[in-house]
């Protein structure tokens, strides 16, 4: 019998219970959450501190457990963190008591945990999941009736540059359950999840800004308080959550600095109770690189590529862009967004568009020559495109469009759009990995949920860049950023080299950079042996081929360790070997290699003190000897979810359940997993919209009888659209406008007006794209970014009409549409 098989288990989740509906009459009969007797959730809040210093942010989270049942609690909590954190801290408060965890390999630490609960003892156990570094699960053990408990939790992270040069900082606060493709091997992690409106848990967060320069601003998709300046230079600022956040986006702030992005190398010395030679116990650099280069290569915009076009068509695309409904669906902003990137591609490139749900579709057999045709018929398909697809299965699509072969001097850039989250990462990352040589990878997530591990790790293992897209953030604005770096001639030939003092070595702790983008940051660590007594200085040097002509940037610094950084460096410099090394683990071919590796990896983690998929957190509270007496029961804490399907909504309540159905499901459970993120093996279960809809499970008939309903919303009058869009979709793939009504009407004026307005002997379509010109530069010049590749196809065009009356077309151009736009303005 297994050690805690004695636990009462009264945890119904929404998944479990659409799993039960879909073995029973196919018929979804409920919605709900934890028990019939709707006892209360054991975590009463959450707290977060933010310190951002610089690029690099410290995140310390305090969850409030308080047991207010009559009985011993096992509280389990599944929760998200960034993708790329470094997890480095987990304590306990009980009472006056503070226990410190120890990192540990996995297993050990669970038969620790396991062998504390059955002996009657408290236990808390923190540990990642196997399949996506972005999901973790906090257990705490044996909670005594009326007794509270604190948890702590803390780890560092970097912070992402955006294309606007904002760094950004994401605190997920909603974990959307992980889809797992059909035929997937392992076990899944399943979720609790209730709807964001019926969280149990408040959250607080503030946060604390300090760089050498200014701060400029702090913008965040969710309500702040007023940014407050600690001195008169503007270098330290903290700001905080307004009261009353709701659960149903992630907390992300965008932190601007004045001149911000410089090259800069920071030594951070090592632990003084480690021993010298090792990681923790040797000074650490942190690189920061952030390559210029040269204007003449970065003045033309390439002509070549194969671009391919990825887009999720799982049922959760049907959701709406923010949680209020009021924006666009997901699907309906990627197509307008496919539509301006069809348009902004150049000439003589080849393209393609696939899409995939449960299975994967393409528009051509294979990437075509872009032209007006081939344009045009993939317009008129992406047109048709809907949320239709089922799951999230984009392995498959993936390995079929690494298995074509790519086109002689096109370099293949390759776009992925999604909402998803999926079970298989690692393997999706590793895949994308092994091909990274034949193309770049530039990642878009979209809406709340969206996984930072699954986006992130697209572009990083592909040599591109990420884009996360919430709450009002325009698609377009945020993908023609993307497309500006893919047209970037890619960089060849990476080689760097350290110059350091005699008796100081040098080991690189972060893979090969492969990919380097103008005004993008790219980070490197490496630790630093031995002493000198010679100069105190360094060098870096950064070498690489650039359109065929040979660059370099080069970064000095001071190897006198920096003051007070915490560790920092070194837990982000051994979260970075360890992903690297799981990855090998992953790839090694025979079993004896892989555990090599994966001992390596548990070392690395116990030394450093930084979590990884085969180590967690573990601690016991020995207390005085004293055991807890009575049955432990187990509470599932829910994290908040999205739930749209398909134009339908979710109205959740707290259902009651008959003693049957509850014991039913527990047996499930405890058949079903030990101690493995509560997950389910054999048959995954269904965890979203996606595999609803795949299940083809009839959410109309009957909608009525159901505890939980599916109201059809009433369909809101679809807005008029785009001017710039309406204007954008008329552009000929050559770059020019053709003279007709669609144009005049876009233009908000008659075909007569635009006709009689011609200077004679101008020609019908250096006319109408001059005008359109004109109207860009006149009405739309706050979405510049978005039409500025466009813009220049259609003054490469008419500069190719050779045409003398440019000036005559501006003139009318203006007087027509009541602007006052300047030829050299248009860039003629």
């Amino acid at each position: 019998m297994m050690k805690f098989a004695f636990r009462s288990t009264f945890v119904i989740s929404l998944l479990t219970l659409l799993y039960k509906a879909t073995t029973t009459d196919m018929m979804v009969n409920v919605c709900g959450l934890l028990t019939a007797n709707k006892e209360p959730v054991p975590l009463q809040g959450i707290q977060v501190e933010l310190e951002v210093k610089d690029h690099v942010a410290t995140v310390v989270s305090t969850l409030n457990y308080e047991n207010k049942e009559d009985k011993p609690l096992e509280a389990v909590f599944v929760f998200p963190l960034p993708g790329d954190a470094a997890v480095c801290h987990f304590s306990a408060q009980i009472g006056q008591k503070q226990i410190v965890a120890e990192v540990k390999e996995k297993q050990q630490a669970r038969e620790e945990y396991d062998d504390a609960l059955s002996s009657g003892q408290q236990a808390f156990l923190l540990e990642e999941s196997e399949q996506s570094p972005d999901v973790f699960s906090l257990s705490v053990g044996s909670l005594p009736p009326g007794e509270s408990a604190s948890i702590r939790l803390e780890y560092v992270t970097e912070l992402a540059v955006q294309a606007d040069e904002g760094l950004r900082f994401s605190l997920p606060a909603v974990l959307n359950p992980r889809y797992q493709p059909q035929g997937g091997e392992g076990a899944s992690v399943q979720v609790t999840s209730v709807p964001a409106s019926l969280v149990p848990y408040s959250l607080s967060f503030s946060a604390r800004v300090s760089s050498p320069r200014p701060v400029s601003k702090v913008e965040s998709s969710s309500s702040l308080e007023p940014l407050q300046y600690l001195n008169p230079e503007q270098t330290q600022a903290t700001v905080k959550l307004a009261a009353g956040h709701k659960f149903d986006r992630d907390v992300e702030l965008l932190i601007y600095y004045k001149d911000a992005h410089q090259p800069t190398a920071v030594v951070e010395a090592g632990q003084a109770s480690a021993k010298p030679g090792t990681l923790m116990g040797d000074p650490v650099v942190m690189v920061s690189l952030y390559p210029e280069f040269p204007q003449a290569v970065m003045s033309s915009v390439a002509s070549r590529g194969e671009f391919v076009l990825l887009l999720d068509r799982s049922g959760s695309m049907s959701s709406h862009m923010n949680s209020r409904g009021t924006y666009q669906t997901r699907i309906d902003n990627a197509r307008d967004t496919l539509l301006l990137l069809l348009k902004s591609l150049p000439m003589g490139c080849y393209f393609n568009i696939y899409s995939f749900g449960s299975r994967y579709e393409h528009i051509f057999p294979q990437s075509v020559e872009y032209s007006q045709e081939t344009m045009e018929e993939a317009l008129k398909k992406v047109k048709k495109m809907g949320a239709d697809l089922g799951g999230t299965e984009i392995l498959e699509a993936l390995k079929h469009i690494y298995r074509q072969p790519c086109i002689p001097s096109q370099p293949r850039q390759l776009f992925v759009f999604t909402d998803g989250e999926v079970t298989n990462t690692k393997e999706v990352l590793d895949l994308v990995k092994k091909n990274s040589g034949s193309h770049r990878c530039f990642s878009f997530g979209i809406g709340e949920g969206a996984s930072s591990a699954l986006i992130n790790g697209l572009a990083k293992e592909g040599g591109g860049h990420a884009q996360f897209i919430t709450g009002t953030d325009r698609m377009q604005l945020k993908v023609m950023q993307s497309l500006r770096f893919a047209l970037q001639p890619a960089v060849e030939k990476v080689s760097i080299t350290w110059d350091v003092p005699k008796g100081v070595s040098v080991t690189v702790l972060s893979p090969l950079i492969t990919a380097l983008f103008q005004g993008q940051r790219s980070l490197m660590y490496a630790q630093l042996s031995g002493q000198s007594s010679e100069a105190a200085e360094g060098s870096v040097t950064v070498k690489y081929s650039l359109a065929g002509l040979p660059s370099q940037n080069q970064l000095h610094f001071d190897l006198r360790p920096a003051e007070d950084t915490g560790l920092t460096f070194h837990r982000l410099a051994a979260r970075t070997l360890i992903r690297s090394l799981e990855t090998e683990e992953r790839e090694d071919g025979g079993w004896r290699d892989r555990e090599v590796t994966k001992k390596k990896v548990v070392d690395l983690s116990v030394q450093s003190g930084v979590s990884s998929a085969f180590t967690a957190f573990v601690a016991v509270n020995k207390g005085d000897g004293e055991v807890i007496q009575g049955p432990l029961v187990r509470r599932n804490v829910p994290a908040p979810m999205l739930m749209k399907v398909s134009g339908y909504e979710f109205r959740s309540h707290y259902v009651d359940y008959d003693d049957d159905d509850a014991d039913s499901i527990s047996s499930l459970l405890q058949r079903s997993h030990k101690r493995e993120f509560l997950v389910a093996r054999g048959r995954p279960l269904p965890t979203f919209a996606d595999d609803i809809l795949d299940m083809k499970v009839n959410l109309t008939s009957g909608a009525d009888d159901l505890p939980c309903s599916l109201d059809k919303k009433n369909s809101p009058k679809q807005p008029r659209r785009d001017p710039l869009l309406q204007l954008v979709s008329l552009q000929e793939a050559s770059g020019c406008w053709v003279l007709d009504p669609a144009l005049a009407a876009a233009l908000g004026k008659t075909s007569e007006e635009v006709e009689n307005s011609k200077p004679a002997s101008v020609n019908q379509e250096v006319w109408a794209t001059s005008l359109a010109l004109i109207w860009l530069h006149g009405f739309k010049m706050d979405a510049q970014e978005e039409w500025e590749l466009l813009a220049m196809k259609a003054v490469s065009w008419l500069r190719a009409q050779n045409a003398s009356c440019v000036t005559e077309c501006v003139e009318a151009g203006n007087a027509l549409l009541g602007c006052n736009v300047q030829r050299d303005a248009l860039g003629l």
